[in-house]
């Protein structure tokens, strides 16, 4: 049996572990098949590891096929998962798991197909919106109006995401909620199984994590320089060059432009930056993605015309080798393991790569990019 699973292990942690290890038990000789994001979160947060990295630890604790998602499509929760469960249905996998706080599936598909089906959700959601609620309260309250059902929490909000895409793309494929273990607001607490979030703020606050991840995950962490002041004076220089055209950005609205420019001028770090953006309406992931395409220097002409291209390969060890090779037969996309010419959301990828390796302080990650073969296990 061939299980997807989409990840971003910003970083991998054991609850990860966990994860992998309760699926091959129910699921016995299995196959792990992982769509990654890479360099960038879904979130619009900076991954503290490298893909490389990721791909590495990954392989290490039972995954057996690793496939890239491309930077640019960690945008919405809706576009986010639609292109994961694209390149796994292309594999070709037989069920998609993921984590979740009701692990209430017959809900999670039910709220699914009110958002799908019933014509009055978008202008319900319109209405919420235009009230100056954020995109993630107008969608619960939207749903909460048509079903009665409430969909609040972070897993789960993706979780109705990702059923939507199969039910779009490929409703053969069975949907596997696995109970999350941890709460995802709490981020003081310690023990072997933390939240990412929580991980997070330990290593930004210099606490210890080390007993929550493994050893090689906390190793690299330890080992990568990131200059977030680098990263903040690169999007300032960004956003106030193009005081005139901020629009033209991907995902930067008239409403928001004004409120980016006159930020930028005052604030003197990341979080000040996003603290002065913030309103009600635009969240901090929202604004957070906003910052990223800003980075990125992506403008909406271009990214209008994003689609996939490929199947891109980063890990594998004998048994994801062997999907790997019937996939081939049967994927409408070609399967690359490494980097080719040719393809326009690779030489986005590696401009994306150029500006992290920057943050990182690492040039030989520009090297990995287009150089550095699939990982083999």
């Amino acid at each position: 049996m061939k299980l997807g699973i989409v990840v971003e292990y910003n970083p991998f942690h054991n609850g990860h572990i966990y994860q992998i290890n309760e699926t091959k038990k129910k699921y016995k000789d299995c196959t792990i098949i992982i769509v990654m994001s890479s360099s960038f979160t879904m979130r619009g947060e900076l991954s503290l590891l490298t893909k490389w990295q990721k791909t590495e630890v990954a392989l290490q604790n039972g995954v057996d096929l690793v496939i890239e998602l491309p930077s640019v499509f960690c945008q919405s929760a809706d576009t986010f998962a639609y292109n994961a469960i694209s390149l796994l249905n292309e594999i070709g996998i037989d069920a998609l798991v993921f984590g979740s706080e009701s692990n209430d599936l017959e809900k999670l598909i039910n709220i699914s197909k009110t958002q799908l089906n019933n014509g009055l959700f978008d202008k319900k959601v319109k209405i919420y919106l235009d009230k100056g609620f954020n995109y993630p309260t107008s969608l619960s309250n939207a749903i909460y109006d048509i079903s009665g059902l409430k969909v609040d929490t972070p897993n789960d909000i993706l979780a109705v995401s990702y059923i939507k895409s199969i039910l779009m793309i490929n409703d053969k494929i069975k949907i596997i909620p696995l109970k999350r273990s941890n709460d995802y607001n709490d981020l003081f607490s310690d023990g072997n199984i933390l939240s990412a979030s929580n991980i997070r703020n330990k290593y930004f606050n210099n606490m210890d994590f080390k007993k929550s991840v493994p050893i090689k995950t906390y190793d690299f962490m330890m080992q990568n320089s990131i200059n977030y002041d680098l990263m903040f004076n690169l999007i300032k220089y960004n956003i106030l060059a193009n005081k005139d055209n901020l629009t033209d950005f991907h995902l930067v609205d008239d409403s928001i432009a004004p409120r980016l420019y006159k930020a930028a001028l005052i604030s003197l770090n990341l979080n000040e930056l996003i603290d002065n953006v913030k309103t009600k309406r635009y969240t901090f992931n929202r604004i957070n993605r906003i910052l990223c395409f800003i980075l990125f220097n992506i403008r909406k002409s271009e990214a209008n015309s994003f689609k996939l291209e490929y199947i891109r390969v980063l890990g594998m060890n004998k048994k994801g080798k062997c999907v790997l090779k019937e996939s081939k037969k049967r994927s409408s996309l070609p399967i690359i393991t490494k980097f080719k010419k040719g393809y326009n959301l690779l030489d986005y990828e590696l401009k994306i790569t150029t500006i992290y390796s920057i943050i990182f302080n690492n040039p030989n990650l520009i090297i990995d990019e287009y150089k550095k073969s699939v990982i083999i296990s």
